[in-house]
């Protein structure tokens, strides 16, 4: 816990320059960070119109970019808060079907990303994690779909849906790879 600082008294500050703050403070930080670039870019997803051939409503998933960090830096602690955030906001904004649907996607796209990017060794890198978290986001909202709707007719998007995983995957897997490493040296290891 920090000592409040005294009026014309100055925060000890570390060596490299920046305030010494407790881990807690840090990951508090961190985490409202990610979460308000999960919200930007979940509305910033809401303005791409509808692909023909897709069901309606499917996402590029670029706000996994946040939930991926949160994985690596935080574990559950902090991925599970912001997948329930990107839901609630689909609800707000495009219905309870939608957060439905994206707490189904996102919680099963979660226990995938959490061995692979908080664990010691991640076989698959950042692209196959992201390619694997999209595939299994998608398969979440088809049975989420399928509980909803009753009809099996669902899985007939089923194949494009895996090549639309394949590139969103890919697309938000190596922007996360990009920006891991910038990301670990500002909010190192040590946190997880």
């Amino acid at each position: 816990m920090c000592k409040p600082i005294k009026q014309g008294e100055r925060r000890e500050q570390s060596m490299n320059g920046r305030p010494n703050l407790s881990p807690r403070t840090r990951k508090t930080a961190l985490l409202g960070m990610l979460a308000a670039a999960a919200l930007a870019l979940s509305f910033l997803e809401n303005l791409i119109p509808g692909l023909p051939g897709l069901p309606p409503g499917a996402k590029p998933g670029f706000s996994n970019i946040a939930t991926m960090a949160a994985a690596a830096q935080l574990g559950f602690a902090g991925a599970f808060p912001i997948t329930l955030l990107k839901a609630g906001f689909a609800g707000l904004t495009r219905g309870a079907t939608a957060f439905f649907m994206s707490t189904a996607g996102g919680v099963l796209s979660m226990l995938v990303m959490l061995p692979l990017l908080h664990g010691k060794r991640n076989p698959f890198g950042a692209v196959g994690t992201g390619i694997l978290c999209a595939v299994m986001h998608n398969l979440g909202q088809l049975l989420a779909s399928w509980a909803l709707t009753g009809t099996k007719a669902i899985f007939g998007y089923a194949p494009l849906l895996l090549l639309f995983a394949l590139l969103t995957g890919l697309a938000t897997g190596a922007v996360y790879g990009a920006i891991a490493p910038s990301l670990n040296r500002i909010f190192p290891s040590h946190f997880k």
